[in-house]
């Protein structure tokens, strides 16, 4: 530090005599007008870069498409002027004969403010591009938790930073967190399983705020991912929490992600129903739903002789997942089936039983 010192301090000899050799406190007057003298100058050449560059450069970001430049730019107008204020009041400091606690507390509280200002830059970029990937209105949750976990993390890292360059011997520090770290992870399996599940449901995204599962003999729409659980509000009404790992650990069925729903169903009708009638049936079916929106007609079929009925079986696709549409356009179709069925006075089948008696004379 001695060394850095003396580079960077100037020596001007026609400070050193007459007047200017008087001085008080360990420093001549001289040596005073120095480190004003750099305080000043050094400020002035940040205003103006501050005032004339910065501006420049706003008005080139303004016209790129991308937002990564303003966010740079502005992170450092934040960040990078406040450090480079430092480093000129630094500058002007070590003009002066100072004693050596007063030079270990200003050398100290710039390692702190330093290694804050560095944490926070690389903090925010990382913030920002997990951001731009991966928040959206539904999962905004899960970021915020992921976030928090890496704040913790880079500030320890940088905790552990500041007490190194402070001269701290940080390697017991460090010997004593991975004893404990030890203990603690296998005092607290469960939680470290789920916390890994967290960044497993975050990255993986099996699932998102707002979406339908079903997950074994539950279902619901996800309410909340934290750390350790997620929340479902069941059909029923209630709030189901599970563990992250019991969901990770499963087979999920999410709707919300289903493009289009498959749709089977089956009608009877009477035996001794014209055979004409029976020929037309599955074209009728056809027709009735061709002519709704937003559905996809597969099939339809004389399927099977029953006990009491002959049956037909049709399938049709609807599009988009949501359950009260697929809901409203199966009663469109029960019903336009039921009124065509009566107009031709075709029959729908009933469980029934026909008894034959042989009268003897």
């Amino acid at each position: 530090m001695n060394e850095f010192m003396e580079k960077v301090r100037i020596n001007l000899d026609f400070l050193n005599s007459g007047f200017f050799k008087k001085g008080f406190l360990g420093n001549s007057i001289g040596r005073y007008i120095v480190a004003l003298a750099v305080l000043l100058v050094g400020f002035m050449i940040l205003k103006v870069i501050k005032t004339f560059v910065v501006s420049k450069l706003k008005k080139i970001t303004e016209k790129t498409k991308n937002n990564f430049d303003d966010f740079l730019l502005e992170f450092f107008e934040k960040t990078l002027f406040p450090v480079l204020d430092y480093g000129v009041f630094y500058l002007s400091i070590i003009q002066l004969n100072l004693n050596v606690g007063l030079l270990k507390l200003v050398y100290s509280i710039g390692i702190i403010f330093l290694s804050i200002q560095f944490t926070r830059f690389f903090y925010a970029v990382l913030e920002y591009i997990i951001h731009q990937k991966w928040d959206t209105a539904e999962n905004s949750l899960k970021t915020t938790g992921v976030m928090t976990f890496i704040k913790i993390l880079f500030g320890c890292l940088c905790a552990l930073f500041i007490l190194d360059n402070l001269g701290f011997n940080i390697s017991t520090v460090i010997a004593g967190l991975g004893v404990g770290g030890v203990a603690i992870a296998l005092a607290s399996q469960n939680i470290l399983n789920d916390l890994f599940n967290h960044f497993v449901i975050f990255f993986d995204k099996p699932f998102e705020i707002g979406d339908f599962i079903i997950v074994g003999e539950y279902a619901g729409s996800i309410k909340h991912i934290g750390i350790k659980t997620t929340r479902i509000s069941s059909i029923s009404g209630e709030e189901i929490v599970f563990s992250n790992s019991d969901l990770t650990g499963s087979r999920i069925k999410n709707y919300k992600r289903m493009e289009k729903r498959r749709i089977v169903f089956e009608i009877g009708v009477v035996y001794g129903t014209p055979k004409e009638q029976i020929a037309e049936i599955p074209n009728i079916i056809k027709n009735i739903i061709e002519k709704i929106e937003n559905v996809e007609f597969s099939r339809s079929h004389f399927k099977n002789f029953a006990a009491y009925s002959m049956n037909f079986e049709t399938v049709y696709f609807v599009l988009g997942n949501d359950f009260g549409a697929f809901r409203d356009i199966q009663q469109i179709i029960n019903n336009k089936i039921y009124q065509e069925f009566e107009d031709r006075k075709i029959e729908f089948a009933y469980p029934t039983q026909t008894l034959f008696i042989n009268k003897e004379s």
